[in-house]
């Protein structure tokens, strides 16, 4: 979360994979989690997609080819999958637990045409969090992923 966080006030421009030229949320992703020691993250996200229009398998393809595996319950870090509009998806990064009332998210946001911090709960629907494999505590675990 902490790069996500120094990304705060990076310009956004679609497809962006900089800090200095600019990102988008698979951007702000991809480079947070390479940061965190995801070192494939940038070379599994998609290379061209709009804005619109899109499915949501193309997000569960690209966060799980990341090394990501969606959870339950939500914590400051993980990645929050939400619906912007009709065939239009949108990838936060959750500050705070999901049960936390004064939460909030990073995100690039495409209006203000920078990545921001925003406070509270998400705005928009929430379809799915994300975490990193190996990240998660027993109760967040799916009974696919066996015992510790």
């Amino acid at each position: 979360m902490a790069a996500a966080r120094a990304m705060v006030g990076v310009p956004f421009r679609l497809h962006g994979r900089s800090r200095e030229s600019g990102v988008d949320c698979v951007g702000l992703v991809m480079l947070a989690l390479e940061a965190a020691g995801q070192g494939r993250a940038l070379c599994v996200a998609p290379a061209r997609y709009s804005i619109r229009g899109g499915h949501v398998s193309l997000f569960h393809q690209g966060l799980t080819r990341a090394g990501l595996r969606p959870v339950e319950c939500g914590r400051a870090g993980d990645v929050v999958l939400v619906r912007v509009g009709v065939g239009q998806f949108h990838l936060m990064i959750a500050t705070s637990d999901e049960l936390v009332p004064d939460g909030g998210h990073i995100h690039a946001h495409a209006g203000l045409g920078r990545v921001v911090e925003m406070p509270g709960e998400s705005p928009w629907p929430v379809l799915e969090r994300w975490r990193l494999n190996g990240s998660a505590s027993r109760a967040d675990r799916h009974p696919e992923d066996g015992e510790p």
